[in-house]
């Protein structure tokens, strides 16, 4: 994998609703940009990651996590309450995560441990959807973190072994590792946001078949 620069992406801000998904992360030079995941799991993610990404931890208490949760692609709603414990599993689960994403976006075989690791997640009982009186969805009450976490567990093994599990992919910027599910049409997506890394790449690629001022 590459190394993130200042230039980028290394915080989150509120995502828009549901029929928008996706991440507002702020670059580096704090340029905000929309990043679409194309899976819960790889929004979890995002929010940082094991080794060299630690810098990138989004998750410090567990109002964060609880934050991210009503930021990411889940229907709005959800009353949950978290503790440090379950922070801590948290960004266990994440960092899981962002290796077997990372081994899938290159090739590499997946490790039996990172997949113990999920399916140990996913056996807890996942979030409760409901019904509401107005025939609205919500969510049953008593959510944990724990139910969280089992939800975006079951949300990685329907990635990893469903049509998309060949589709995960890093960044094509040498200088971005954003991680994400290609779920386009065509399969033929590149960059983490177009608006972010893709417009800079079109930019080196204009700036490449420019003359010279001597020439």
């Amino acid at each position: 994998m590459g190394e993130r620069t200042a230039e980028s992406p290394g915080r989150v801000r509120p995502a828009a609703s549901v029929d928008s998904p996706g991440l507002i992360l702020v670059s580096g030079g704090g340029k905000a940009f929309r990043f679409d995941p194309g899976a819960l799991c790889m929004e979890l993610v995002a929010t940082g990651g094991p080794g060299e990404f630690a810098r990138f931890e989004a998750l410090h208490t567990p109002a964060d996590l609880v934050t991210w949760a009503g930021r990411s692609r889940l229907p709005n709603g959800l009353e949950l309450a978290v503790t440090e414990g379950e922070l801590a599993q948290a960004r266990e689960l994440r960092d899981t995560l962002f290796l077997l994403a990372a081994d899938r976006a290159h090739g590499r075989p997946l490790q039996p441990s990172h997949l113990d690791a999920v399916n140990a997640a996913a056996v807890e009982p996942p979030l409760a959807p409901r019904i509401a009186p107005d025939g609205t969805h919500a969510w049953a009450q008593g959510a944990t973190g724990t139910h969280l976490l089992s939800t975006v567990a079951r949300d990685a093994i329907d990635l990893f072994t469903g049509l998309y599990a060949d589709r995960v992919r890093e960044c094509g910027s040498r200088t971005c590792c954003l991680l994400f599910v290609d779920t386009s049409r065509p399969g033929r997506r590149r960059w983490c946001a177009m608006e972010h890394c893709g417009n800079r790449a079109k930019a080196r690629a204009f700036r490449s078949r420019q003359p010279t001022e001597e020439s």
